[in-house]
Order: C-alpha cells, then structure tokens, then sequence
C-alpha cells in the first residue's frame, strides 16, 4: 500500500485567525486579509516586529521578521494590530480538532501546521485529492480560515507541495510527480535549505533542486557532510520519517525575556531570572521532570550574547534551586555591560524522581517541592496571578512569571482597539 501524507498549512495564521475573530465574533466589517495589515509587538516594550501580513501587504515588500518602525515606512498606512496568543493557540486547537476526525495520526508540527498520515481512508473519503479538498473547505466554512495542504507519499514532499501556490489551496508531489514539479525550483525552495547552504550550492554551480538531486552524492558529501546527504535525499524525494502523533520528549527547557528596560544592576536581573525560573520549573513539574544542566545566556544593549552553563549534583525540577544556581552563574558572567535579554535554559533531562540525600544540605528540598506543587495546583484554579512571592510586591517593572510569551502578547484588549 502507498503512503499517503498531507500537509497542512494555515494561510498567514495569525493575520487570519486576527481577521476572522474580528468578523465572526466581533461584529468587524473589513478583512484585515484584504487591506495592507499586520500582527506586530509593541515598539514602547522592545517587541516591534512583524509577526505576520497581510497578501496585500506584500505588495510594500513588508516582511515577517523586520520592525515595526521599518514596515511604516514602507507603507505609512498600514493597519497594525497587537498579537493574542491565547486566540491563536485557541484557532490551532479547533483546526487540529477537525484534522483528527479524518485521521488518528495528527502530528502537530507548529501551531499553525500538522502532517496527517491518510494511508488507507480512500475507503472512507474517497481519493486523497477530494479529500484534501473537504477537509481544507470545512476549516474555512467552520472555522473562518483558508489552509494550503499538500499531498503525497511521505512528509518532506507534502510540505513541498503546500509550499506551491497559495492562498486556499491542494497541490499534490507525488512521487512520480516530483522531476516535473519539484526540479525545477530554485534550491532555495527546497526544504532545509537555508540562506547559507544555497549560496553555497550556487558557488558549486547547483542552482535548482533537480541539479542538486542529479548530483554525485559523494560531491554532496564532501562539502557538507552529513547535512549534504539529508538535502541530497530530500532532492530526490526520499524521506522515511513517521507521522508522529505524540510529539518526542523534550531535550531541554529554557525561557527567556526581552525587557522593557535595560538591566544596569544585578539586584534587579536577580529578580528577572527568578521570574523565569517561576516559569520554567512550572513547566517541568507540569511534564514530570528534571534537569541537570542549567544555563544562562545574556544579551546585552550592544546586542552581544554571551552564556555560560553548571551542572548539577542531583536533577530537581525546584524553583528556588533553579534560581540559585542561575544567579551562581549570572554573578560569575556578567562583565556589567547593561542587559536587554535574559534567559535560562536547561539540559539534561529526566524522568527520575528520586532524590539522593546529603548530610550536608542545608535545604529541605522535600518542603520546598511540597510548597511549589501546591503553588502550582493555586495558579491553576485561580489564575497565575494569584499568589506570587513577596520579592515582586513593591517592584512593579518586573513580572513575576515572564519568559515565552509576554503577558501583553497572551491576551489582546479589543476594547481598546477600533474594530473596522
């Protein structure tokens, strides 16, 4: 039996999912899909990307990734409007939700794509191509939102395929399809090929996918190694990964923070990893695990990054010894040059629970993982906000659990914006 994979792709997700919000439950009139729009941070917070645009949007040469200030320029009357991320992690959920009732082998590749494993439903909904087509015009009639999906024999060609044109749209790259539908493409297209690997390639004289794909594989090889025979592979159209419904168990933890302010004293960059360290091991007793390894990476004004790492005795998943020893590290790094990005990232991790015990602590760790499940368990039922250490009181410029998404980018204030 044939493979069958899809892949889907939301059409500019998070200008979408903005868009249909506003008109389905907002009473909105004009598609931010159809004007010159994007999703960006908040300049005044160090956050003024762009997130997201329009196709409209496209035509000023606005790009995902630049400022906020940059995108302005380039079109004056742009409308910007503030991200949620509690709606678009909301919006990736209901269209998951649909994906299943076709297959019970979804794997969510990020939150705005998934591969379906669809061997063997033809019985069920007919050819893959109609039932790429249902499956992509039911989101949009369910769920307000266009999505590309690509279909063919394993994961790397079908999201080549969702990659073709686009918006709202199926393309197959079958197997047999790919000399007609693939090589032709620049190499740039090709998936895993990053902007320094194919100037590489072009410096070899490779240009398009087929002339990599009809290459000497040991040439490939020779210049880059491992990593030249996975492309080499996906040239030709050969990869044997799985659908993986369960996604694999994390390597490593980490949380990190652009602050509003440049840090310029140690007092208060303590109390910024503390916050981060609140987040973090929430998420490792949440997964039922530990680490060993523990790092702290600094970014300082002048946008220089610098980070240095320590390994623990025993793995703990505990707050306050997260913390500890992230200001262990921290006081032994910084060279004093004022900080705008902090983070602490951890490795080495375990699903052992046992802790061994030393005559010589002077902690009651056992208390202190007592106390912090049970922090866990009060955040949960009423809110992150509703119990936060004594530390954070009187200091009104820090949050007491940032990293990851910024608590303004988590939930957007739609009172405040004018809905077209």
């Amino acid at each position: 039996m044939n493979n069958v994979i899809f892949h889907i792709d939301v059409n500019s997700a998070f200008l979408s999912w903005e868009a249909a919000y506003r008109i389905h439950h907002l009473g909105g009139t004009l598609d931010l899909r159809e004007i010159p729009s994007a999703v960006g941070g908040d300049t005044t917070k160090r956050h003024g990307i762009i997130l997201a645009k329009s196709v409209p949007a496209k035509k000023y040469h606005i790009k995902t990734g630049e400022s906020v200030t940059e995108a302005l320029r380039k079109c004056p009357d742009l409308v910007l409007v503030p991200p949620n991320y509690n709606l678009y992690q909301k919006s990736s959920s209901a269209f998951i939700h649909i994906l299943k009732q076709y297959s019970p082998i979804v794997e969510q590749y990020s939150i705005d794509e998934a591969f379906m494993d669809m061997t063997g439903t033809e019985v069920l909904f007919g050819d893959p191509y109609q039932a790429a087509n249902d499956i992509k015009e039911r989101i949009h009639k369910e769920l307000g939102f266009t999505v590309n999906i690509g279909v063919s024999n394993n994961k790397v060609l079908a999201k080549m395929a969702s990659d073709f044109k686009k918006p709202d749209k199926v393309h197959t790259l079958w197997l047999s399809e790919i000399k007609e539908k693939m090589w032709p493409l620049s190499v740039k297209e090709l998936f895993f090929v990053g902007r320094a690997t194919f100037q590489k390639l072009r410096k070899l004289g490779i240009k398009t996918i087929g002339e990599l794909a009809q290459t000497d594989l040991s040439i490939i090889k020779s210049h880059f190694g491992k990593y030249g025979e996975v492309i080499w592979f996906f040239a030709n159209g050969i990869d044997v990964s799985a659908v993986e419904p369960a996604p694999p168990p994390n390597k490593g933890y980490g949380n990190s923070t652009t602050t509003a302010f440049d840090l310029v004293d140690a007092s208060t960059a303590r109390l910024v990893l503390l916050s981060l360290a609140e987040t973090l091991s929430a998420r490792l007793r949440e997964d039922n695990v530990k680490i060993s390894v523990i790092s702290v990476g600094i970014k300082d004004y002048n946008f220089v990054y610098y980070g240095h790492q320590r390994t623990l005795d025993t793995p703990t998943n505990i707050t306050y010894e997260i913390y500890e020893t992230a200001c262990q590290i921290f006081d032994e790094m910084w060279n004093k040059i004022p900080i705008r990005h902090l983070g602490i990232h951890t490795s080495h991790v375990t699903t052992e629970n046992s802790r061994q015990l030393n005559i010589f602590d002077k902690v009651d760790y056992e208390k202190m993982e007592r106390m912090d499940k049970a922090v866990d368990e009060i955040r949960k039922r009423f809110g992150i906000d509703s119990i936060k250490r004594a530390s954070f009181l009187n200091d009104k410029a820090v949050d007491h659990m940032s990293g990851g998404i910024s608590r303004e980018k988590r939930t957007a204030d739609y009172s405040k914006q004018h809905i077209l």
